[in-house]
């Protein structure tokens, strides 16, 4: 007579899936309209199973590109072609629990949450008992709340680090260990993006121009600023990636992004961004109070732009000029300039130049990959010729906005050999034009910022520039 096979129980999230489609299902909910917080608590007071099913009902998740563990995956298709019973069973909504379960065909049933019941925890071990009896069937799971369902398990296998193992050993002696590292720093710094800071270098200018290079308390006001603008920036674009899983997760580089690949989880990257808004908002609370409203305004208009702005054909770029203006805002204000009209104006030209070469940049990628629409976007790639004019255009005329700054008033009492300035009239000519160049022939980087802040020449022509304020002054 031959031995019963014992039936593999699977849980989903971050056990079969490297993500959490609770989390996910919510983002995606509020991306929507942020509004819905309120009808999800509304919804938790009738239990976490109902909030979960009324989610599900609103959003969809396309279960084909989620990150899956691939070790466990092979694994399961393994013990599937021997025979073994596989059950998927898990505390998400049963709507995504049965998608899951059709992509991957290898699974006998579903046990999953619905409106009445929320399937976690000591539920899930009552449910699991109750269907296979006490010890009639082995467990996969990830987490602490899986404890209670390896006790009554046969045998527990763990995706997971030594600390979860020792947990799931103290309730059964059957151990099979998927190790899973715990997350390295520098995959917390990829997330958080801190090569984009060099962008907020921007702050310093204020600085330069007003000739306050030479006082401490300015410095370390533009200091302070430069970190308060780098957490900021850092808890912006952790929360830009959870809210663009899907659409990272279909890009040829972005899916390698953290949330998008799994290698970070959603609930730590909400705790991380939780944290560096508090660091920000610390820093600037020491600073001006017209520093802080720039920097809420730039907080408010970057998620703006991250939820619907960037999906606008135009208004993307005139607001991504506006969000890198805002960092030379926040400069003055912090180091008590008050900034110039022509500056302001400089700065919103350059920028819009340098935004429109972000997006040539990208349509010249998707160009390459053979498709004709970027994902996301307004633009399709017929727009790059368009896009290079208006983007040129901007950037020459912010070089005679500059021309005619040189010749102000202003800048007459300010320096004395206003001659030297022309030297950088002339290398912003040069340097507009070697930014398209680039752009052009496919050498540019995604940030334009951080493609001058990596080249040799755009550094040596702002080395000579800053010469050259400092020989006129």
């Amino acid at each position: 007579m031959s031995t019963p096979v014992i039936p593999l129980c699977v849980d989903l999230d971050g056990t079969l899936t490297r993500t959490d489609l609770l989390v996910e299902s919510l983002l995606e909910l509020l991306k929507r309209n942020p509004l819905y917080v309120f009808m999800c608590l509304r919804w938790l007071l009738r239990g976490k199973g109902y909030m979960k099913e009324q989610i599900a009902k609103r959003v969809s998740i396309d279960v084909n590109i989620l990150p899956y563990n691939d070790r466990l995956t092979e694994f399961l298709q393994t013990e599937q072609q021997g025979g073994r019973p596989l059950y998927l069973c898990t505390a998400s909504n049963e709507q995504f629990a049965n998608q899951v379960a059709s992509h991957f065909g290898i699974f006998d049933g579903v046990m999953a949450s619905n409106g009445a019941h929320n399937l976690r925890g000591r539920d899930k071990a009552e449910a699991l008992a109750n269907r296979f009896g006490e010890q009639g069937f082995d467990y996969c799971g990830n987490d602490m709340t899986d404890v209670p369902v390896w006790k009554r398990a046969h045998a527990a296998i763990v995706v997971g680090d030594q600390k979860i193992a020792s947990a799931a050993r103290r309730v059964n002696r059957q151990i099979i260990l998927f190790d899973q590292a715990r997350t390295p720093i520098k995959t917390v710094v990829k997330a958080m993006r801190v090569y984009q800071w060099c962008k907020n270098v921007l702050v310093f200018l204020p600085l330069l121009a007003s000739h306050q290079y030479t006082d401490r308390t300015a410095i370390l006001h533009a200091v302070v600023a430069f970190l308060a603008f780098s957490f900021c920036a850092s808890a912006v674009y952790l929360l830009n990636d959870m809210l663009d899983l899907d659409s990272d997760r279909r890009h040829i580089r972005k899916r390698n992004r953290p949330f998008a690949s799994g290698d970070l989880s959603l609930a730590r990257g909400m705790t991380l961004t939780a944290v560096l808004l508090a660091l920000s908002a610390a820093l600037a609370s020491t600073l001006s109070l017209k520093f802080g409203l720039v920097l809420c305004g730039y907080f408010a208009f970057t998620m703006a732009y991250s939820v619907y702005l960037k999906r606008m054909l135009l208004v993307d770029v005139f607001s991504l000029a506006a969000l890198y203006s805002a960092r030379v805002l926040a400069g003055g204000a912090a180091v008590g300039v008050q900034l110039s009209y022509w500056l302001i104006l400089l700065s919103v030209l350059i920028f819009l130049s340098l935004a429109m070469v972000k997006r040539y940049t990208e349509l010249n990628a998707v160009l390459t990959q053979g498709k004709s629409v970027a994902a996301g976007r307004g633009y399709i790639t017929d727009d790059m010729s368009i896009l290079r004019s208006f983007g040129s255009a901007a950037g020459y005329t912010s070089a005679l906005v500059l021309a005619l700054y040189m010749n102000s008033p202003e800048m007459r009492v300010m320096y004395h050999h206003q001659g030297v300035l022309w030297v950088i009239f002339w290398l912003m000519l040069f340097w507009i034009s070697w930014v398209w160049m680039a752009a052009f022939r496919g050498r540019m980087h995604d940030d334009p910022i951080v493609f001058a802040l990596k080249d040799r020449v755009s550094l040596g022509v702002l080395a000579i520039c800053v010469a050259g304020i400092v020989l006129a002054s």
